[in-house]
Protein backbone atom coordinates (compact mmCIF):
# COMPACT_ATOMS: atom_id res chain seq x y z
CA UNK A 1 0.00 0.00 0.00
CA UNK A 2 1.45 3.60 -0.97
CA UNK A 3 2.18 5.92 1.76
CA UNK A 4 0.41 8.83 2.22
CA UNK A 5 1.97 12.03 2.14
CA UNK A 6 0.43 14.65 4.79
CA UNK A 7 1.26 18.59 3.59
CA UNK A 8 -0.80 20.74 6.59
CA UNK A 9 -1.12 24.01 6.38
CA UNK A 10 1.19 26.74 8.85
CA UNK A 11 -0.22 27.58 11.91
CA UNK A 12 2.71 30.10 12.78
CA UNK A 13 1.97 33.46 12.59
CA UNK A 14 4.81 34.63 10.44
CA UNK A 15 5.48 31.77 8.57
CA UNK A 16 4.81 31.82 4.73
CA UNK A 17 6.32 29.19 3.53
CA UNK A 18 4.54 25.71 2.68
CA UNK A 19 6.59 22.17 2.73
CA UNK A 20 5.24 21.02 -1.01
CA UNK A 21 5.07 22.74 -4.12
CA UNK A 22 2.97 21.54 -7.54
CA UNK A 23 5.89 20.14 -8.87
CA UNK A 24 7.29 18.45 -5.94
CA UNK A 25 3.40 16.52 -5.15
CA UNK A 26 4.23 15.32 -9.16
CA UNK A 27 7.70 14.02 -7.75
CA UNK A 28 6.13 12.36 -5.03
CA UNK A 29 3.31 10.82 -7.29
CA UNK A 30 5.84 9.38 -9.43
CA UNK A 31 7.50 7.80 -6.94
CA UNK A 32 4.02 6.24 -6.52
CA UNK A 33 3.31 8.23 -3.05
CA UNK A 34 -0.27 9.44 -2.16
CA UNK A 35 0.04 13.18 -1.82
CA UNK A 36 -2.80 15.00 0.51
CA UNK A 37 -3.12 18.41 1.05
CA UNK A 38 -4.51 20.72 3.57
CA UNK A 39 -7.05 23.11 1.43
CA UNK A 40 -5.22 26.92 1.54
CA UNK A 41 -1.72 25.39 2.69
CA UNK A 42 -0.11 27.18 -0.20
CA UNK A 43 -1.95 30.05 -0.33
CA UNK A 44 0.70 33.09 1.50
CA UNK A 45 3.10 31.23 -1.01
CA UNK A 46 0.71 31.97 -3.94
CA UNK A 47 0.33 28.37 -4.80
CA UNK A 48 -3.71 27.59 -5.44
CA UNK A 49 -5.64 24.57 -4.30
CA UNK A 50 -6.30 23.90 -7.93
CA UNK A 51 -2.41 24.10 -8.84
CA UNK A 52 -2.26 21.27 -6.20
CA UNK A 53 -5.24 18.78 -7.34
CA UNK A 54 -3.77 19.63 -11.06
CA UNK A 55 -0.70 18.47 -10.21
CA UNK A 56 -2.35 14.68 -8.35
CA UNK A 57 -2.82 15.94 -4.78
CA UNK A 58 -6.05 15.39 -2.40
CA UNK A 59 -7.14 18.41 -1.58
CA UNK A 60 -8.26 17.99 1.95
CA UNK A 61 -10.32 20.76 4.51
CA UNK A 62 -8.65 20.92 7.66
CA UNK A 63 -5.96 19.78 9.56
CA UNK A 64 -6.83 16.63 11.82
CA UNK A 65 -8.27 15.61 8.14
CA UNK A 66 -5.28 15.83 6.03
CA UNK A 67 -3.10 14.43 9.11
CA UNK A 68 -5.52 11.15 10.02
CA UNK A 69 -3.66 8.13 8.53
CA UNK A 70 -1.24 9.96 6.97
CA UNK A 71 2.27 8.07 6.47
CA UNK A 72 4.23 11.23 6.27
CA UNK A 73 4.13 14.49 7.26
CA UNK A 74 5.87 17.40 5.80
CA UNK A 75 6.42 20.49 7.65
CA UNK A 76 7.99 23.96 7.62
CA UNK A 77 7.99 24.49 11.40
CA UNK A 78 7.63 22.24 14.21
CA UNK A 79 4.08 20.89 14.50
CA UNK A 80 1.78 22.05 17.57
CA UNK A 81 0.33 20.26 20.35
CA UNK A 82 -2.77 19.49 18.65
CA UNK A 83 -1.39 18.38 15.76
CA UNK A 84 1.37 15.96 17.12
CA UNK A 85 -2.21 14.96 18.62
CA UNK A 86 -3.25 14.08 15.50
CA UNK A 87 -0.33 12.28 13.88
CA UNK A 88 -0.71 8.53 14.17
CA UNK A 89 2.36 6.58 15.92
CA UNK A 90 4.87 5.47 13.63
CA UNK A 91 4.77 7.86 11.19
CA UNK A 92 7.34 9.71 10.13
CA UNK A 93 7.25 13.94 10.27
CA UNK A 94 10.17 16.04 8.98
CA UNK A 95 10.83 19.95 9.19
CA UNK A 96 12.90 22.71 10.54
CA UNK A 97 12.04 21.26 14.13
CA UNK A 98 14.61 23.71 16.52
CA UNK A 99 16.03 20.41 17.90
CA UNK A 100 18.28 23.16 20.30
CA UNK A 101 15.33 24.65 21.52
CA UNK A 102 12.44 22.53 21.09
CA UNK A 103 13.23 20.00 23.41
CA UNK A 104 9.66 19.88 25.07
CA UNK A 105 8.23 19.34 21.59
CA UNK A 106 10.49 16.90 20.82
CA UNK A 107 9.78 15.07 23.79
CA UNK A 108 5.57 14.91 22.89
CA UNK A 109 7.02 13.93 19.45
CA UNK A 110 8.77 11.07 20.92
CA UNK A 111 6.19 10.25 23.64
CA UNK A 112 3.31 10.35 20.32
CA UNK A 113 5.52 7.68 18.50
CA UNK A 114 6.37 9.59 15.56
CA UNK A 115 9.57 9.11 14.13
CA UNK A 116 10.81 13.09 13.52
CA UNK A 117 13.96 14.21 11.52
CA UNK A 118 15.17 17.84 12.07
CA UNK A 119 16.38 19.09 8.48
CA UNK A 120 18.97 20.84 10.69
CA UNK A 121 20.95 17.92 11.54
CA UNK A 122 21.49 16.19 8.72
CA UNK A 123 24.91 16.10 8.29
CA UNK A 124 27.51 18.31 6.20
CA UNK A 125 28.43 15.53 3.31
CA UNK A 126 28.50 16.45 -0.16
CA UNK A 127 25.72 13.41 -0.90
CA UNK A 128 23.31 15.66 1.31
CA UNK A 129 23.95 19.05 0.01
CA UNK A 130 20.78 18.61 -2.16
CA UNK A 131 18.72 18.37 1.34
CA UNK A 132 20.69 21.22 2.71
CA UNK A 133 17.68 23.36 4.09
CA UNK A 134 20.01 25.94 6.25
CA UNK A 135 21.92 26.55 3.26
CA UNK A 136 19.13 27.19 0.68
CA UNK A 137 17.17 28.84 3.04
CA UNK A 138 19.70 31.06 4.39
CA UNK A 139 20.99 32.00 0.90
CA UNK A 140 17.52 33.64 0.41
CA UNK A 141 17.93 35.00 3.97
CA UNK A 142 21.38 36.92 3.08
CA UNK A 143 19.75 38.42 -0.16
CA UNK A 144 16.72 39.84 1.42
CA UNK A 145 18.19 41.57 4.21
CA UNK A 146 20.53 43.33 1.58
CA UNK A 147 17.48 44.65 -0.55
CA UNK A 148 15.44 45.28 2.98
CA UNK A 149 17.78 47.06 4.31
CA UNK A 150 18.34 49.54 0.53
CA UNK A 151 14.77 49.81 0.62
CA UNK A 152 14.83 51.47 4.58
CA UNK A 153 17.92 53.55 3.91
CA UNK A 154 17.22 57.26 2.93
CA UNK A 155 20.16 57.28 0.41
CA UNK A 156 21.49 55.09 -3.24
CA UNK A 157 23.56 52.64 -3.07
CA UNK A 158 25.96 52.92 -5.57
CA UNK A 159 28.08 55.93 -6.67
CA UNK A 160 26.01 57.82 -8.92
CA UNK A 161 27.99 60.84 -11.30
CA UNK A 162 25.34 63.63 -12.60
CA UNK A 163 25.37 67.19 -13.74
CA UNK A 164 24.17 68.27 -10.14
CA UNK A 165 27.14 66.57 -8.28
CA UNK A 166 28.46 62.68 -7.33
CA UNK A 167 26.87 60.78 -5.23
CA UNK A 168 29.02 58.27 -2.60
CA UNK A 169 28.48 54.82 -2.71
CA UNK A 170 27.23 53.30 0.58
CA UNK A 171 29.38 51.30 2.68
CA UNK A 172 28.32 47.72 4.00
CA UNK A 173 29.73 46.04 6.63
CA UNK A 174 28.54 42.21 7.11
CA UNK A 175 29.43 40.05 9.65
CA UNK A 176 29.83 36.66 9.42
CA UNK A 177 30.44 34.91 6.04
CA UNK A 178 28.41 31.91 6.29
CA UNK A 179 25.47 31.13 3.33
CA UNK A 180 23.69 34.30 4.25
CA UNK A 181 26.78 36.64 4.92
CA UNK A 182 28.55 35.76 1.41
CA UNK A 183 24.83 36.17 -0.40
CA UNK A 184 24.88 39.58 1.27
CA UNK A 185 27.98 41.05 0.18
CA UNK A 186 27.19 39.41 -3.63
CA UNK A 187 23.94 41.45 -3.34
CA UNK A 188 25.05 44.75 -2.13
CA UNK A 189 28.48 44.22 -4.57
CA UNK A 190 25.87 43.97 -7.15
CA UNK A 191 23.77 47.19 -5.86
CA UNK A 192 27.07 49.23 -6.58
CA UNK A 193 27.76 49.21 -2.36
CA UNK A 194 31.84 49.12 -1.12
CA UNK A 195 31.62 45.88 1.08
CA UNK A 196 33.52 45.15 4.28
CA UNK A 197 33.16 41.59 5.72
CA UNK A 198 34.39 40.19 8.88
CA UNK A 199 33.81 36.53 10.41
CA UNK A 200 35.83 34.17 12.76
CA UNK A 201 36.79 31.41 10.54
CA UNK A 202 40.32 31.99 8.26
CA UNK A 203 38.82 29.95 5.39
CA UNK A 204 36.08 32.86 4.24
CA UNK A 205 39.08 35.36 3.87
CA UNK A 206 39.31 34.00 0.47
CA UNK A 207 35.34 33.65 0.18
CA UNK A 208 35.06 37.27 0.82
CA UNK A 209 37.94 38.73 -1.14
CA UNK A 210 36.50 36.68 -4.02
CA UNK A 211 33.71 38.42 -3.84
CA UNK A 212 34.93 41.96 -3.96
CA UNK A 213 34.65 42.89 -0.51
CA UNK A 214 37.15 43.82 1.99
CA UNK A 215 38.09 41.27 5.28
CA UNK A 216 38.28 42.85 8.07
CA UNK A 217 39.42 40.58 11.34
CA UNK A 218 42.40 40.31 14.23
CA UNK A 219 44.71 38.15 12.51
CA UNK A 220 46.69 36.56 15.47
CA UNK A 221 46.76 32.60 16.58
CA UNK A 222 43.70 32.10 17.93
CA UNK A 223 42.00 33.63 14.58
CA UNK A 224 44.18 31.08 12.23
CA UNK A 225 42.77 28.14 14.46
CA UNK A 226 39.04 29.90 15.07
CA UNK A 227 37.24 26.68 12.99
CA UNK A 228 36.07 23.26 13.32
CA UNK A 229 36.62 20.68 11.92
CA UNK A 230 33.11 20.47 10.14
CA UNK A 231 33.82 24.07 9.04
CA UNK A 232 31.44 25.77 11.92
CA UNK A 233 32.89 28.80 13.87
CA UNK A 234 34.51 28.14 17.48
CA UNK A 235 33.30 30.56 20.18
CA UNK A 236 36.20 32.85 20.54
CA UNK A 237 38.15 34.02 24.13
CA UNK A 238 37.40 36.87 25.94
CA UNK A 239 40.70 38.51 24.94
CA UNK A 240 40.00 37.96 20.92
CA UNK A 241 36.35 39.16 20.91
CA UNK A 242 38.09 42.25 23.05
CA UNK A 243 40.39 43.19 20.40
CA UNK A 244 37.97 42.28 17.63
CA UNK A 245 35.54 44.17 19.06
CA UNK A 246 37.73 47.40 18.81
CA UNK A 247 38.40 46.69 14.89
CA UNK A 248 34.80 46.38 14.25
CA UNK A 249 34.02 49.80 16.57
CA UNK A 250 36.28 51.65 14.48
CA UNK A 251 35.26 50.01 11.17
CA UNK A 252 31.75 50.49 12.10
CA UNK A 253 30.73 53.91 12.55
CA UNK A 254 32.14 54.73 9.02
CA UNK A 255 29.28 52.20 7.92
CA UNK A 256 25.87 52.99 6.29
CA UNK A 257 24.90 49.32 6.50
CA UNK A 258 25.45 46.43 8.77
CA UNK A 259 24.06 43.36 8.29
CA UNK A 260 24.94 40.45 10.82
CA UNK A 261 24.60 36.73 10.61
CA UNK A 262 26.56 35.61 13.22
CA UNK A 263 24.71 32.12 15.44
CA UNK A 264 26.39 29.74 17.34
CA UNK A 265 23.91 26.42 17.33
CA UNK A 266 21.61 25.94 20.41
CA UNK A 267 23.21 29.39 21.99
CA UNK A 268 21.98 32.40 22.25
CA UNK A 269 23.13 34.06 19.21
CA UNK A 270 27.12 36.70 20.09
CA UNK A 271 27.00 40.37 20.86
CA UNK A 272 28.72 41.78 17.77
CA UNK A 273 27.39 45.17 18.03
CA UNK A 274 27.02 47.23 21.18
CA UNK A 275 24.77 49.74 21.81
CA UNK A 276 27.94 51.97 22.30
CA UNK A 277 28.99 51.31 18.57
CA UNK A 278 25.63 52.04 17.43
CA UNK A 279 25.57 55.08 18.99
CA UNK A 280 28.67 56.02 16.59
CA UNK A 281 26.90 55.50 13.46
CA UNK A 282 26.19 58.27 11.28
CA UNK A 283 21.97 58.98 11.37
CA UNK A 284 19.79 57.10 9.07
CA UNK A 285 22.28 53.58 8.84
CA UNK A 286 20.92 50.81 9.22
CA UNK A 287 21.19 47.12 10.94
CA UNK A 288 19.77 43.98 9.48
CA UNK A 289 19.96 41.28 12.61
CA UNK A 290 19.53 38.39 11.00
CA UNK A 291 19.91 36.53 14.54
CA UNK A 292 17.04 38.20 16.13
CA UNK A 293 15.02 34.85 16.53
CA UNK A 294 17.75 33.80 19.20
CA UNK A 295 18.32 37.08 20.74
CA UNK A 296 20.04 38.86 18.41
CA UNK A 297 23.73 40.77 17.62
CA UNK A 298 23.16 43.58 18.39
CA UNK A 299 21.09 44.38 21.95
CA UNK A 300 19.12 46.92 20.98
CA UNK A 301 17.62 44.28 18.08
CA UNK A 302 13.75 43.51 19.09
CA UNK A 303 12.81 40.28 17.03
CA UNK A 304 10.16 40.68 14.70
CA UNK A 305 10.06 44.67 14.48
CA UNK A 306 11.86 47.70 12.83
CA UNK A 307 12.77 50.11 15.23
CA UNK A 308 15.14 53.15 15.64
CA UNK A 309 17.38 53.82 18.42
CA UNK A 310 20.36 56.87 18.35
CA UNK A 311 19.05 57.49 15.32
CA UNK A 312 19.60 54.25 13.62
CA UNK A 313 17.01 51.47 12.31
CA UNK A 314 17.15 48.40 13.63
CA UNK A 315 15.53 45.94 11.62
CA UNK A 316 14.55 42.67 13.25
CA UNK A 317 12.59 39.87 11.18
CA UNK A 318 12.88 36.36 12.48
CA UNK A 319 11.81 34.44 9.19
CA UNK A 320 13.71 36.86 6.55
CA UNK A 321 13.28 33.40 3.99
CA UNK A 322 9.70 33.84 4.58
CA UNK A 323 9.64 37.14 3.09
CA UNK A 324 10.39 35.84 -0.14
CA UNK A 325 7.68 32.59 0.50
CA UNK A 326 7.53 31.74 -3.55
CA UNK A 327 11.21 30.85 -3.86
CA UNK A 328 12.18 29.75 0.03
CA UNK A 329 8.96 27.72 -0.63
CA UNK A 330 10.35 25.95 -3.90
CA UNK A 331 14.03 25.82 -2.59
CA UNK A 332 12.44 24.41 0.64
CA UNK A 333 9.67 21.87 -1.02
CA UNK A 334 12.63 20.31 -3.27
CA UNK A 335 15.40 20.19 -0.38
CA UNK A 336 12.38 17.53 1.36
CA UNK A 337 11.61 15.52 -1.21
CA UNK A 338 15.52 14.85 -2.11
CA UNK A 339 15.42 14.16 1.56
CA UNK A 340 12.03 11.59 1.33
CA UNK A 341 13.39 9.93 -1.84
CA UNK A 342 15.97 8.33 0.34
CA UNK A 343 12.89 6.10 2.04
CA UNK A 344 12.07 5.15 -1.25
CA UNK A 345 14.05 1.39 -2.54
CA UNK A 346 15.59 2.70 -6.27
CA UNK A 347 15.15 -0.90 -7.08
CA UNK A 348 11.56 -2.20 -6.21
CA UNK A 349 9.79 1.22 -5.37
CA UNK A 350 8.73 -0.09 -1.79
CA UNK A 351 8.61 2.46 0.74
CA UNK A 352 11.04 1.84 3.38
CA UNK A 353 13.46 3.34 6.04
CA UNK A 354 16.92 2.26 5.81
CA UNK A 355 18.07 3.60 9.73
CA UNK A 356 21.96 2.68 8.49
CA UNK A 357 22.23 5.34 6.31
CA UNK A 358 23.90 8.38 7.52
CA UNK A 359 22.19 10.88 6.20
CA UNK A 360 18.90 9.51 7.52
CA UNK A 361 20.82 8.69 11.21
CA UNK A 362 21.96 11.77 11.44
CA UNK A 363 18.85 13.80 10.78
CA UNK A 364 16.73 11.64 13.42
CA UNK A 365 15.63 13.20 16.60
CA UNK A 366 12.77 10.36 17.57
CA UNK A 367 11.98 6.71 17.25
CA UNK A 368 9.92 4.33 18.48
CA UNK A 369 8.62 6.75 21.35
CA UNK A 370 12.05 7.71 22.56
CA UNK A 371 14.40 10.42 21.54
CA UNK A 372 17.59 9.54 20.09
CA UNK A 373 19.86 12.08 18.51
CA UNK A 374 22.88 11.85 20.75
CA UNK A 375 22.73 16.00 21.13
CA UNK A 376 19.17 15.36 22.87
CA UNK A 377 19.39 11.86 24.45
CA UNK A 378 21.87 12.76 26.95
CA UNK A 379 20.66 16.34 27.69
Amino acid sequence: MAWIVAIPAERRADETRVAATPETVKKFKGLGLDVRVEAGAGGKARISDQEYAAAGATMVPGAGAVLNNADVVLKVRGPSEAEIGQIKRGAVLVGLLSPATERETIAKMAAAGIDAFAMEFLPRISRAQSMDVLSSQANLAGYKAVIDAAAQFGRAMPMMMTAAGTIAPARVLVMGAGVAGLQAIATARRLGAIVSATDVRPATKEQVESLGATFVAVMDEEFKQAQTAAGYAKEMSKEYQAKQAALIAETIRKQDIVITTALIPGRKAPVLVTEDMVKTMRPGSVIVDLAAEQGGNCPLTQPGRVIEAHGVTLMGYTNLPGRLAVDASNLYARNLFNFISLFIDKKTGAARINWDDEIIKGANLTRDGAVTHPSLAAA
